[in-house]
């Protein structure tokens, strides 16, 4: 597949018709597949092109019982122990089943309406962290999705976001990576960057920390308020603002040199980022809620190594980052 990493979850001559068909039901859905297909493929080749090594691709299928509750799967892509990346992975995943009564619960306290113990559903999305060597190089993640509950009372919302977690605070690539994001979200509506920069500082916070995860970015979650066509439009739009929001960002930093104690602080990072994706990450609830899920592309996120190091005290350098996590900062306007 030359367009793709692997051959599309829902097959690709299916795909291109319901694509093709604005009065299809599956209009959205499939041009939802598609374009994380795509995305996926420009953004492992870009990063295969830094690490000069190419990603493992891992097509899996989820387990369908005979009544066609559970089924779908996904294409999972990484590079691990590479010389720029320690980890970095691109995933996609398309499933259908029922929802688990403890995803149901987590729904309803979002406000979502649900009837009855057996709801149906539908998710995609494209989910990805890198976790870079250089410590200077920062890491990020980012995921996109849709979601859909079918039938009568048919539901559908867009979400996702993408965020910066440094381990060296560099004022000049928080600029960068707000400025393309926020360019991303102007273009469909001025009032999308200050609401969802907002809601990725609030969302991206480890309460028992009293600090951020990092720099922030946007996250957005829920977006039906909009017509269907016009909310894949946006979100088309932060995907494809990734990789110029990025990397830059690697080619910049892949060659400073750096020492052991900035290798130690950035292991000290990551254990706060463990701690936020297995505490408090909706996205790895809902996955561990779901039936038959695949807990290895789930925690892809985390990071090959991490350290927890009893009343570690921080230097200035490492203090300057500290300081700027306990309060967001409006890069946009600095």
């Amino acid at each position: 597949m030359g367009d793709y990493m692997a051959e599309p979850i829902s097959g690709y001559s299916e795909l291109k018709e319901h694509a093709s068909n604005p009065e299809s039901e599956r209009y959205i859905p499939s041009c939802m597949e598609m374009y994380i297909m795509s995305l996926q493929k420009s953004l492992c080749d870009e990063l295969s092109a830094i690490e000069g090594k190419e990603f493992t691709v891992d097509r899996w299928i989820r387990p369908t019982e005979a009544n066609g509750s559970l089924g779908g799967g996904g294409i999972t892509c990484i590079v691990q122990d590479g010389q720029v990346f320690e980890k970095a992975g691109v995933n996609i995943s398309v499933v259908h089943g029922t929802l688990s009564k403890q995803a149901i619960q987590q729904m309803k306290s979002r406000g979502k309406e649900l009837f009855g113990d057996s709801v149906p559903f539908t998710a995609m999305g494209i989910s990805s962290v890198i976790h870079p060597i250089n410590p200077f190089i920062p890491t990020i993640h980012f995921n996109y999705r849709y979601f859909e509950i079918p039938g009568e009372n048919k539901q559908w919302w867009f979400g996702g976001g993408t965020d910066l977690t440094p381990t060296y605070l560099n004022r000049d690539d928080a600029k960068h990576f707000h400025t393309t994001l926020k360019a991303a979200c102007d273009g469909h509506d001025r009032e999308y960057y200050p609401k969802f920069k907002k809601w990725c500082d609030e969302y991206f916070y480890i309460k028992h920390r009293g600090e951020s995860r990092g720099l922030g970015g946007i996250f957005f979650d829920d977006l039906d308020y909009v017509p269907a066509e016009s909310a894949l439009s946006f979100l088309k739009s932060c995907g494809n603002a990734v990789a110029p929001a990025y990397i830059p960002l690697v080619k910049q930093h892949i060659n400073e040199p750096y020492s052991d104690e900035e290798v130690q602080w950035r292991q000290l990072r990551r254990g706060r980022y463990v701690e936020f994706n297995l505490v408090y990450d909706r996205g790895t609830k809902f996955g561990l809620y779901t039936e038959n899920a695949r807990i290895e592309s789930i925690l892809m996120s985390l990071p090959l190594t991490a350290r927890w190091e009893y009343m570690n005290k921080p230097g200035p350098r490492e203090n300057e980052l500290l300081e700027v996590l306990k309060k967001p900062v409006e890069w946009c306007s600095e």
